[in-house]
């Protein structure tokens, strides 16, 4: 058998078992998931576990406490502004609603402990203490938040409170944004999925030259030499 035959073969053989193992990857397998989902979900989890700043969050916004703030917010709409006065109500501020308007006067501290309360609770995928307290879907809950606390950013940006508004996007980015981004997904660290983790890995490289030197095979097993 000449050379150029074998590397044809082999090259077939190589993209056929590639596809093979592609096709099995997506088959839901995995606990219920294709094999993309599933180490998606894993990254998800191990990413949640190194993500938790809420409880240092929580002593930065302490320097804060008795600073009163007088804020207008200017909501999505009406009804988002109404659902976020529950928010800010608990949080001790007082609210005067026009529209989608929110006037607010209240202790910046106070609401930023109550906003990381719950983003604390969705951390932790306790939904259900969120929806209770407010009477409405804990993930609406937390989009209200993020909308209010930036709309908060915002005016005090503009009201030249610029310390202030620098601590309300530290709670955003922080506390916010990472408790809805990861409600509903179980943290794990990376030490608990290691062996899994360096599997995927080491998986996605060899399967990437596999593919790549499935190709090389063919094309010089057809006689097409790859240079430059």
């Amino acid at each position: 058998m000449s050379i150029e035959k074998k590397l044809k073969i082999r090259g077939i053989l190589m993209l056929v078992s590639f596809f093979v193992v592609l096709a099995v990857i997506f088959m839901p397998i995995f606990k219920g998931h294709n094999g993309l989902d599933f180490l998606d979900n894993l990254y998800n989890s191990i990413s949640k576990g190194s993500a938790y700043y809420i409880p240092e969050t929580m002593e930065k916004i302490k320097k804060y406490e008795g600073t009163i703030v007088d804020l207008k917010l200017t909501m999505q709409d009406d009804q988002q502004a109404l659902e976020s006065v529950k928010l800010l109500e608990a949080g001790g501020a007082t609210v005067t609603v026009d529209g989608n308007i929110l006037l607010v006067k209240g202790d910046i501290a106070a609401i930023l402990h109550n906003s990381l309360v719950d983003a604390d609770s969705m951390y932790h995928n306790d939904g259900t203490t969120v929806a209770a307290k407010y009477g409405y879907n804990e993930r609406q809950a937390l989009y209200n938040w993020y909308k209010s606390l930036k709309a908060m950013e915002k005016n005090l940006n503009k009201q030249e409170l610029f310390k202030e508004a620098a601590i309300v996007g530290t709670v955003i980015k922080k506390a916010v944004e990472m408790s809805y981004n990861y409600y509903k997904v179980e943290a794990q660290s990376v030490k608990e999925a290691l062996v899994l983790v360096i599997f995927s890995l080491v998986f996605y490289v060899v399967y990437t030259l596999w593919y790549g030197f499935g190709i090389m095979y063919l094309f010089e097993g057809l006689g097409l030499k790859i240079g430059h």
